[in-house]
């Protein structure tokens, strides 16, 4: 949806079929797609699956159980010459990656996310204090926290999927979707600045 808001006609690509996605989809190998149809779009973004580079996941020592897909991705897109953008936590190996916390686009969620890019992208500043307790949309709808207090300052749980979508500015996902989700402003901010670079890359 960010990308979208920033000016890009949006093509997702998942080898799950992903129901309540609001733009063209694809049920795919995203790798194998990259492969095959790269040629047809002017950016990538790549979502690799997070869980063997959460914290959460070392904490039960299931990390061998879920695929490490970053440098795999990586090699990939880079090989496509695209312009292309990588997300995932805090703890995953990217480069020279920024960022983006929900407090320095109003929200009530932190949710730090890493974007890595081959083009050159502002970092905006991280509003904690301002945010005051951010919201936690982690878990099963309705069971208990399963994430410990964030650094400076504690967080309080979302009430419902309603308050959870709101929290993060999306209101068309399940529960189960918003505890994977970023927030649309993320990729909005990142967005502008690809579509930027895309604009001075065209110009004669």
């Amino acid at each position: 949806m960010g990308y979208a808001r920033a000016g890009f006609e949006v093509v997702g690509v998942d080898h799950k079929f992903q129901r309540n996605y609001p733009f063209t989809f694809v049920r795919a190998d995203a790798l194998d797609w990259v492969a095959r149809y790269a040629h047809e779009y002017d950016v990538i973004h790549a979502s690799p699956p997070c869980q063997a580079y959460c914290y959460l996941t070392a904490l039960h020592r299931k990390t061998s159980s879920h695929p490490r897909l970053i440098e795999p991705v990586r090699a990939a897109l880079k090989k496509t010459g695209l312009y292309y953008v990588i997300e995932n936590v805090e703890s995953a190996p990217l480069e020279n990656a920024i960022v983006l916390c929900g407090s320095s686009f109003g929200l009530r969620v932190r949710r730090h996310r890493l974007f890595e890019s081959n083009v050159s992208m502002l970092q905006p500043l991280h509003q904690h204090g301002a945010q005051g307790r951010s919201v936690g949309v982690y878990g099963h709808q309705g069971s208990g926290s399963l994430r410990p207090r964030e650094k400076g300052g504690s967080f309080i749980r979302a009430k419902n999927r309603e308050d959870a979508g709101d929290a993060m500015g999306i209101d068309w996902m399940t529960w189960r979707e918003l505890t994977q989700a970023i927030p649309p402003a993320y990729t909005q901010f990142v967005g502008r600045q690809i579509m930027a670079a895309c604009f001075l890359k065209a110009r004669p």
